[in-house]
């Protein structure tokens, strides 16, 4: 499993003066993207994909991309984040969350169905029963790693939630391009991660207040 603990002090100030932050961008190329579970289809779906489909094609192929080792000023407390994982269309929206440690998510069932979420991960194990739609219920993860959820009555709906101990992580956009901001300058060892796939750890140099450019493909 990919550790997301940042247990050393990659970056170096440059100079004495006081460094300004820059910026680590680029695009992750993903040379196979996973396919969901198939699920039984409904009326409505039969004779081509819907739009909810392509919709959660799309969502598995965005990427996360973060430090291996992050700066000590990254350790400093900060107020608890929130974030919301809902269940739509018997699919967990978004596919990949990627949060920091102390963040509770809230997960919302808008579908007319009941739904269930759990996961057996040693990072955080839970398991919030069963609720109907418009309901919400609350997890809050305070340990460092990589966390698959699941529904209990939905065999196909999955999925994963990335928890650092630091700030410095991006999600890939549509076109899957990322950029991680505020980087104290110093080098760093940078991963690219995509459903299980991560990429050997890429060597990137930020420059006081400068932007660094590194690319990905993962196959």
């Amino acid at each position: 499993m990919v550790s997301l603990v940042a247990v050393s002090a990659a970056g170096h100030a440059a100079g004495a003066t006081a460094a300004r932050p820059g910026t680590i961008r680029g695009r992750v190329e993903l040379r196979h993207v996973p396919p969901p579970v198939e699920r039984r289809p409904s009326i409505a779906e039969l004779g081509g994909p819907t739009s909810a489909a392509v919709r959660d094609l799309q969502d598995r192929a965005r990427a996360v991309v973060y430090l291996e080792s992050a700066p000590r000023g990254a350790f400093e407390q900060s107020e608890p984040g929130r974030a919301m994982m809902d269940q739509r269309n018997e699919t967990f929206v978004p596919h990949v969350l990627a949060i920091t440690t102390g963040t509770t998510v809230d997960f919302t069932n808008s579908d007319r169905i009941y739904h269930n979420v759990f996961s057996l991960s040693k990072t955080e194990p839970f398991d919030l029963g069963r609720y109907a739609v418009g309901h919400s219920k609350p997890q809050r993860f305070d340990h460092p790693g990589i966390v698959r959820v699941f529904c209990d009555i939905h065999s196909h709906m999955n999925a994963f939630i990335l928890v650092f101990s630091h700030p410095f992580f991006a999600i890939t956009d549509a076109d899957g391009r990322y950029h991680i901001d505020n980087v104290p300058p110093g080098t760093y060892n940078v991963i690219a991660w995509n459903e299980g796939v991560s990429s050997e750890p890429r060597s990137v140099t930020v420059p006081d207040a400068g932007v660094a450019d590194l690319d990905f493909t993962l196959r």
